[in-house]
């Protein structure tokens, strides 16, 4: 790069509250404008430890806040696309970047300069701070204690070597995984194969064969739009089979092989919690959760799973049932459950999820959801087509608060797959909202999702799963837009983990509710909005294998707790430790050959180790709060004004459980999500 080059990483930006140029951005942009960030984070902490005047919250602690914010900004650029747009390159330079970061914040954690004037300010200078100061003063400082402050020289040492060599297996986890899952394709030729296939899919799957120049083929691959549909109504056992296998086995004895990159993780992970005095990584973790210990929330996990086990042996047998009334064999595979399950749901409920696809056309669905943050929090996001987006599937929405007319944030959305897109569906800032430059900045926050393809001849039209997928992702983005704090630290998603799924679970709620469809459920041909029996059906299904589905996402939960409460030399192989850890809650016997740790990106390339039992810790306050929402009316705004204060706007300024408790007036009910799911009267 020419010295002189113009780099929109350390431009001030032409856009509306600078919204980022991703039109100027290239590849090359990135280290330069990394060197000169921390050259500029470094100084500023220099000159923190440098002041000759007593350490106080002013000088130090909120100076150690503000000091980094050229580098959290090229940061979250960088990795925000080298999760949804990761481009030729970009995959080699995380493994440059992850590493200079890790030193960088290294470098203020264990300097015992810094740390000495954090603790005096910490100590001293409490008497007239706000809730928020005292708040980021308790944090920063558990968090230079936690992160190795209190340690010896060479322990200082030894842990920058750990912290330095896990921020380079993360990004190489989470590549490994995207090329395993790119590497795959099922291609047909023959029609007979397609055999229980609806249109949706078939279409989906010849455009895919067309852009991949594979001719007169049906290509169907590992992303969720294709791999889905396909397990859920392909006749063809054999195939449902191969594709399982394949997806099952991604990153696992093949040549994007995760095993090594995996027990290496394990082993730092808790390398670095005794060295820090903790027992195990997931003592350290849950140490600044709600679940407080590894004990309380395997507690947690196996009171849910007594309460699902029966209902799941029940559904496993109508399974089995089903399947030999209809084939003479009863035989249940992993690879057989979502298509005998479609079935018997069609059966009961006289219901086909094909069927509502035709309502959910991807526009219609947006509309409905940018209409439930009206209704509920008064809210309106507008077209913002003038802001370039980092692809062209990008839109770009400016949000604004309607009672007062203030400005709230940039809203971006990206929802269908791609080659340099990682699975999945999540939500992420490339703005936090807070103290910024010297002045208290509005959020940027995206949405990103894998959804079903516009093909030549049809619109996009979603799945029930992915409408709730959705809402889900904008409950997340609601909480980072309607945020009110002080500080980046503590606003928005900075919240406890087993916490920041409430606000993005409640909003599933609503798209089960014939009210809510009503808003936005319209045929795309006709117009004509959903009938109120199909709503209805919608409703009376959604209970349907709750127990067998409760039991998998316990799975998980129990499979990331092992990985990060056991001894690593105690594991001798990655599948035999994954059969062990998910016995006690496996639905069906585990396939040889099939491993999903390899492919756990959750705990392995994102933030949920020792946290993926949030997800049903948040379902209880999530069930718990709606019962508020139904008992005074869906949109009733006294109760959205509440939620709205009492958790969305707060952030991590209090104790999410007072949080909590301010909204609803109590402590929440733990049989809430049993109740809702049908598992106990």
């Amino acid at each position: 790069m020419i010295d002189s080059e113009p780099n929109p990483l350390l431009l001030p930006s032409p856009f509306q509250d600078d919204a980022f140029d991703f039109d100027s951005l290239q590849n090359h942009h990135f280290l330069p404008a990394l060197e000169v960030s921390l050259k500029d984070g470094r100084a500023a902490i220099a000159a923190i430890t440098r002041n000759p005047e007593p350490a106080t919250f002013s000088n130090t602690i909120e100076a150690l806040e503000t000091s980094g914010e050229s580098v959290g900004h090229v940061s979250s650029i960088f990795f925000n696309l080298f999760g949804s747009h990761a481009q030729d390159g970009l995959e080699e330079l995380a493994q440059e970047i992850s590493p200079k970061l890790s030193a960088y914040s290294n470098d203020i954690v264990l300097d015992d300069a810094l740390f000495a004037r954090i603790k005096h300010a910490w100590e001293t200078d409490r008497e007239d701070l706000t809730l928020e100061q005292k708040k980021l003063a308790d944090d920063l400082y558990k968090s230079f204690t936690r992160n190795g402050a209190l340690l010896s020289d060479p322990d200082k040492a030894l842990l920058r070597e750990i912290d330095q060599e896990l921020a380079g297996l993360s990004p190489a986890f989470a590549e490994n995984i995207r090329n395993a899952t790119n590497a795959y394709e099922l291609v047909l030729t023959d029609e007979a194969d397609l055999a229980g296939l609806p249109p949706s899919a078939l279409e989906a799957a010849r455009a895919c064969a067309a852009e991949k120049d594979k001719g007169d083929a049906w290509v169907f691959t590992l992303d969720a739009p294709s791999f889905s549909p396909f397990l859920k109504y392909a006749d063809k056992r054999d195939l449902r089979e191969g594709l399982w296998r394949a997806y099952s086995s991604r990153a696992f004895k093949d040549e994007f092989d995760n095993q090594d990159t995996l027990l290496r993780t394990v082993t730092l992970r808790h390398q670095r919690a005794q060295l820090l005095g903790y027992e195990s990584h997931a003592h350290f973790v849950l140490e600044e959760r709600m679940a407080d210990t590894p004990e309380r929330v395997l507690g947690f996990l196996s009171r849910l799973a007594d309460a699902a086990s029966e209902t799941a042996k029940a559904e496993l047998a109508d399974l089995k049932a089903l399947r030999h009334e209809l084939e003479g064999d009863e035989e249940i595979k992993p690879w057989d459950t979502s298509y005998y399950s479609e079935k018997l749901k069609q059966r009961r409920f006289d219901l086909d999820q094909e069927a509502l696809r035709p309502y959910f056309q991807l526009e219609n669905v947006i509309e409905g959801m940018f209409e439930h943050a009206r209704l509920l929090y008064d809210v309106s996001f507008s077209p913002a087509d003038d802001i370039p987006g980092y692809h062209a599937d990008v839109r770009v929405y400016t949000v604004t608060d309607n009672q007062t007319q203030a400005y709230l944030g940039l809203f971006y959305t990206d929802f269908f797959p791609r080659s340099t897109k990682r699975n999945g569906a999540w939500m992420s800032t490339l703005r936090e909202q807070g103290l910024q430059g010297g002045e208290i900045k509005r959020p940027h926050v995206s949405i990103v999702c894998n959804f079903t393809k516009p093909t030549p001849s049809t619109p996009s039209l979603l799945t029930f799963d992915e409408v709730e997928t959705m809402f889900h992702e904008f409950g997340h983005a609601l909480h980072t837009l309607l945020t009110d704090c002080t500080y980046t630290a503590l606003s928005g998603c900075n919240v406890f983990w087993d916490f920041v799924e409430l606000p993005s679970q409640i909003m599933e709620n609503w798209v089960v509710e014939k009210t809510s469809l009503d808003l936005f459920a319209r045929h795309y041909e006709t117009g004509e909005p959903m009938p109120e029996e199909l709503a209805l059906k919608i409703k009376d299904s959604a209970r349907f294998m709750a127990g067998s589905t409760s039991l998998r996402q316990l799975s998980h939960g129990f499979l990331d707790m092992a990985w990060h409460t056991a001894d690593p030399a105690d594991i001798t192989t990655v599948e035999a430790f994954e059969t062990a850890a998910t016995a006690a809650s496996a639905w069906l016997p585990r396939e040889p050959g099939s491993c999903s740790s390899p492919s756990f990106s959750h705990i392995f390339a994102g933030g949920y180790a020792a946290g993926y039992y949030s997800y049903k810790w948040a379902e209880v306050l999530d069930a718990d709060a709606f019962e508020s929402f139904k008992q005074a009316g869906l949109f009733d705004k006294s109760t959205a004004r509440r939620f709205r204060t009492c958790i969305l706007e707060r952030g991590g300024v209090e104790h999410p459980l007072k949080l909590y408790k301010d909204f609803k007036g109590q402590e929440p009910d733990p049989d809430a999500l049993l109740r809702r799911d049908g598992l106990i009267d």
